[in-house]
C-alpha cells in the first residue's frame, strides 16, 4: 500500500492478513520432488502438485546446473566458493539438488521449500517469492559428511510442525533435528527418538521397517513418520517417543511410500520412489489404502510437501468470527469447484483451478480495495478441470485484491480475497 494513506488504513491492511493467514485453514497446492518419465533415482526436479485434481507441474527451476547462482542465507549475498567437505561421494556443493533430494517441507509462512540433498550436509531453502536459492553455511545440519553404508544418516524426512519450526530426521531416528525457519535459522540436534515400549519389538531404528520415507504434522504438535516399507510412526515432538500405528494395507506389491503430504480434505497422500502406477490416499484410523488418481504422467516421487496439518478431531478449531468478531469480511468461494493457488500471490501471477464447471463463458475480475479493475479476462471452460493463469501488471501495488468469476449470464459463482506480496 503506498505510503500517503492514513494510518488507520494500515492498521486494517494488518488486521485482514492477520485474519486472512488463520482463515486459509487449508492449501489445495503442494510440491512433489520426482524424477522424470521412467528415470527412476533422478530425484532433482521440483513441481507444483495440484491435489485437488491431481496435476503435476513441468519442473519449477533446473536445479544441478553447475552455473546456477546461489545465496549464503545469513547474509543474503551470493556464495563465490564451496566446501568440498559437506559432500560426501565426490558431489559438487554449488547446483541445489545434487545428489538427489528426498525431504523436503512448505513453509508457508515464510513460503519456502526447505531440503537437503541426501550426500551433501546442509540444510538450504527456495525463496517461492523470488524463485532464489539459499544456503544455511553457518551450520551443518546432521554434522556427518561422510554418509554410512545402510544410509542410516541420511536424511530423508521433513515437515514444518505446528509450532512453526521444520524438524529433519535422519533415516535410523538417532537424530532428530530442529531448525527455526524465521530470519535467522537455528539448527538444533534433539537427539534420538526413543520407542514406546508398546510398539511389540517393531522399532523406529530398524532398517528392515523404518528407514526412509516422509513425514507430516498434526495440529497438535506431533508429526508422523512413514517409512518406505510403508510403516507408521506417530512421535511427540517433546518427549521424542515413537508409538507405531501399524503398516498401511492396501498398497500393490513393490510400492514404497516415499512421499506424504496432508490434503485440503485432510486426506494423506502417499507416492514412491519406485512403484509410480498410482498414489494413494491413506486413511489415518484404519491405515488402508485407496487409489488416489494422478492427472496426467505419474512421475515416481521422492517426496512430498503441503502446508495442512493433519486435523485428528481432537483439537477444537478457531473461526475467523472467534478471533476477531463479526465486522471482518468473511472470504466466500465455491472451494468445490473454483480454487486460487498460491496465495499470497508471488511474482505478480495466479492461477484459478475450475473443476467440474459448465462448459461456456467466464469473466474473470480483478479488482483493489476500493473497487478499481486490475485485471478483467475472459475464459471459455470446456472439460472438466481447466486452470487459468491470471498475470496482473508488473506496476501493481502489494496488498489484497478481489477476484470474482461470473458467469455468461453475468451471474457472480465465484468470490475471494487474495494477497499479492
Amino acid at each position: 500500500m503506498r505510503k500517503s494513506l492514513p494510518s488507520v488504513t494500515f492498521l486494517f491492511g494488518a488486521l485482514f492478513l492477520t485474519v486472512f493467514a488463520f482463515a486459509q485453514q487449508t492449501d489445495k497446492v503442494g510440491y512433489a520432488i520426482t524424477d522424470v518419465k521412467n528415470q527412476n533415482g533422478n530425484w532433482v526436479y521440483l513441481r507444483i502438485f495440484n491435489m485437488e485434481s491431481g496435476g503435476l507441474s513441468n519442473p519449477l527451476l533446473n536445479a544441478v546446473a553447475d552455473n546456477q547462482l546461489v545465496y549464503d542465507a545469513a547474509t543474503k549475498k551470493p556464495i563465490e566458493s564451496f566446501s568440498q567437505t559437506i559432500a560426501d561421494r565426490g558431489f559438487n556443493p554449488r547446483p541445489a539438488f545434487n545428489s538427489g533430494v528426498a525431504a523436503l517441507a512448505f513453509d508457508k509462512k515464510n513460503n519456502r521449500l526447505w531440503f537437503t540433498p541426501m550426500f551433501i550436509d546442509q540444510l538450504r531453502y527456495i525463496d517461492l517469492k523470488t524463485m532464489k536459492i539459499f544456503y544455511v553455511t553457518e551450520t551443518p545440519l546432521t554434522g556427518t559428511t561422510v554418509k554410512s553404508g545402510d544410509q542410516g544418516n541420511i536424511v530423508t524426512r521433513m515437515v514444518i510442525a505446528s509450532d512453526g519450526n521444520g524438524y529433519a530426521m535422519t533415516n535410523d531416528a538417532m537424530q532428530l533435528i530442529r531448525f527455526t525457519t524465521g530470519k535467522k535459522t537455528k539448527i538444533t540436534n534433539l537427539g534420538s527418538i526413543v520407542d514406546d515400549q508398546a510398539n511389540k519389538g517393531v522399532s523406529i531404528h530398524n532398517s528392515c521397517s523404518s528407514f526412509g520415507g516422509d513425514m507430516i504434522a498434526d495440529e497438535e504438535g506431533n508429526i508422523y513418520a512413514f517409512s518406505a516399507r510403508n510403516h507408521v510412526f506417530k512421535i511427540n515432538i517433546e518427549t521424542k517417543v515413537a508409538t507405531h500405528l501399524g503398516v498401511i494395507s492396501g498398497l500393490p506389491q513393490g510400492f514404497t511410500v516415499n512421499g506424504a503430504a496432508v490434503n485440503h480434505e485432510n486426506k494423506v497422500i502417499v507416492g514412491s520412489a519406485v512403484e509410480a502406477s498410482s498414489y494413494f490416499f491413506v486413511d489415518m484410523k484404519s491405515l488402508a489404502a485407496t487409489p488416489y488418481k494422478i492427472e496426467g504422467t505419474v512421475y515416481h516421487s521422492s517426496d512430498l510437501a503441503s502446508s495442512n496439518f493433519l486435523s485428528t478431531g481432537t483439537k477444537p478449531k478457531t473461526t475467523v468470527t472467534e478471533l476477531v468478531g463479526r465486522n471482518v469480511p468473511a472470504i466466500s468461494a465455491d472451494d468445490s469447484k473454483i480454487s486460487i493457488y498460491p496465495n499470497p500471490v508471488t511474482n505478480n501471477q495466479f492461477a484459478i483451478q475450475f473443476s467440474k464447471m459448465e462448459a461456456g463463458s467466464y469473466t474473470v475480475l480483478v479488482t483493489d480495495v476500493m473497487g478499481r479493475q486490475v485485471v478483467q479476462q475472459q475464459v471459455s471452460l470446456g472439460g472438466d478441470n481447466q486452470t487459468q493463469q491470471i498475470k496482473l501488471s508488473a506496476g501493481t501495488s502489494k496488498g489484497v485484491y478481489l477476484v470474482k468469476v461470473t458467469d455468461q449470464s453475468s451471474k457472480l459463482v465465484y468470490t475471494a480475497k487474495v494477497v499479492l506480496q
